[in-house]
């Protein structure tokens, strides 16, 4: 594992991931802000004469060498070491064969990435990429629609707004296209320039057909979309991935911009995951002790990281939890809940208890293999099994029609009235509701404790 990025959910789990079959359509991070990185333009070289037998063979002793399952999903691995000698012309030939290869694990993780997909897993990583600022997805009629643009990027200050249906990218229909379709339409070299073609629903009026011609720019992703008071006391902070390098670092300031809080909800909804690296340290601004997280490798050899025992807050704390929270979202709400410093509220997570490593090859394509499984602090497996939360609120068909699910999703799409201090979202207000109980308690219990 020496040397690699662990990453705790494959990108192609974020796309599948993105939302709850009854809200807002289905988002894409490949789409979230349009572009292809902040270093499209300056990548490496890579030869366009790699040597395809080279490349194949590289990945073929990737996986002999540290894939989880030893048995390679009841195979005999060296029947794929010389199966193309001779027949790999091209690159295209190469990954051709790795897909294949990759196939007959049977593990849905283990997968090859183009030079554009890795790219873009990289610049996520990276928490800087080229685009315009903007995240899409489609609504109920399968249409791609705008979900937000991000404040400050190009595509906010061009008038780029949440609702607006995108019908033309450069004068070509969106018509039957996916979120990632409209991605790579959109995507493109800083400096560049992109015309949005959008209908724009007014009140009392005709929608209105808007032409938009935004310049592509330097996009800094943003691990945490929200971080404010609920009221004075119970602080809020949404943590949408772990992907970013910045992430943990977003986290502290986000803890530190919550003034006079004495409980904090983190939600991890629909959070996908990211870096292991992440989760741990992220686990650990809020334990003093304990285990965060145990990896177990193919022989069986398990490591544990124990907390580093320096956590910058001791508040009380409830995580949002759903079908959507996976990998290292898992990760850290189980660290918190077996170590009791967390309740857990929602409904049960997605059940990811696989590690990848992220692996280049040599023509700056890429393969993400499974190379561990990951047990909770309590030695909990969670693989296809996921967490369960301690405080069951499950989101049926009407509660979502009536606005009351994750306040920034809407099912009929965007909702920019919705808050989450409106506490309307049914979830939140019960983790809401159950930190001001214990902080109404704390006083009493202090009392009681003094007195002893």
């Amino acid at each position: 594992m020496k040397g690699k990025l662990l990453l705790g959910l494959t990108l192609v789990m974020c796309v599948s991931l993105g939302g709850s079959d009854f809200t807002y359509g289905k988002t894409s991070p490949l789409a979230s802000i349009p572009g292809r990185g902040a270093k499209l333009a300056q990548r490496p070289y890579m030869s366009p004469f790699s040597d395809p037998e080279k490349i194949y063979e590289k990945v073929w002793d990737l996986i002999n060498d540290d894939f989880y399952d030893g048995t390679f999903n009841g195979q005999d691995w060296k029947r794929w070491k010389n199966k193309y000698d001779g027949k790999l012309k091209n690159s295209d030939d190469a990954h051709k064969a790795v897909e294949t290869m990759l196939a007959s694990l049977g593990d849905r993780y283990t997968r090859f990435l183009d030079r554009d997909a890795f790219d873009d897993e990289r610049s996520q990583i990276d928490a800087q990429i080229c685009g315009i600022g903007v995240q899409i997805g489609t609504n109920k009629e399968r249409k791609i629609v705008i979900i937000s643009p991000i404040e400050d990027t190009p595509a906010f200050k061009a008038g780029v707004k949440a609702g607006d249906e995108l019908t033309e990218i450069d004068g070509k229909p969106t018509e039957g296209y996916t979120v990632d379709d409209a991605a790579k339409r959109i995507r493109g070299l800083i400096n560049t320039d992109v015309a949005l073609t959008v209908t724009r629903k007014t009140s009392g009026k005709d929608p209105e057909k808007l032409i938009i011609k935004i310049t592509r720019a330097e996009i800094p992703l943003k691990a945490v979309q929200t971080a404010q008071m609920l009221d004075s006391e119970v602080g809020y902070i949404r943590l949408s991935s772990f992907i970013s390098q910045k992430a943990d670092r977003e986290v502290a300031e986000s803890i530190a911009k919550l003034p006079g809080a004495k409980a904090i909800v983190l939600d991890l909804r629909d959070n996908p995951g990211g870096l292991l690296n992440n989760a741990i340290a992220i686990s650990n601004m809020f334990l003093k002790n304990g285990t965060v997280v145990s990896t177990v490798d193919r022989d069986g050899y398990k490591k544990s990281e124990a907390s580093t025992g320096h956590p910058i807050c001791d508040l009380p704390i409830a995580i949002l939890i759903n079908h959507g929270s996976a990998s290292a979202s898992e990760i850290t709400s189980g660290a918190l809940k077996d170590n009791g410093r967390a309740i857990l509220v929602g409904e049960k997570t997605f059940g990811k208890g696989l590690v990848q490593g992220i692996n280049r090859l040599e023509d700056g394509s890429g393969v993400n293999i499974t190379i561990a499984r990951y047990l909770t602090p309590n030695d909990t497996d969670i693989n296809k099994k996921g967490i369960a939360p301690d405080l069951e609120v499950k989101l049926e068909k009407k509660d979502i029609e009536a606005h009351k699910g994750p306040w920034w999703l809407d099912p009929d799409g965007p909702n920019v009235e919705r808050k989450a201090d409106d506490l309307k979202d049914i979830q939140l207000k019960k983790a809401f509701d159950a930190l001001k109980e214990g902080i109404e308690r704390a006083p009493s219990v202090a009392m009681q404790r003094a007195a002893k």
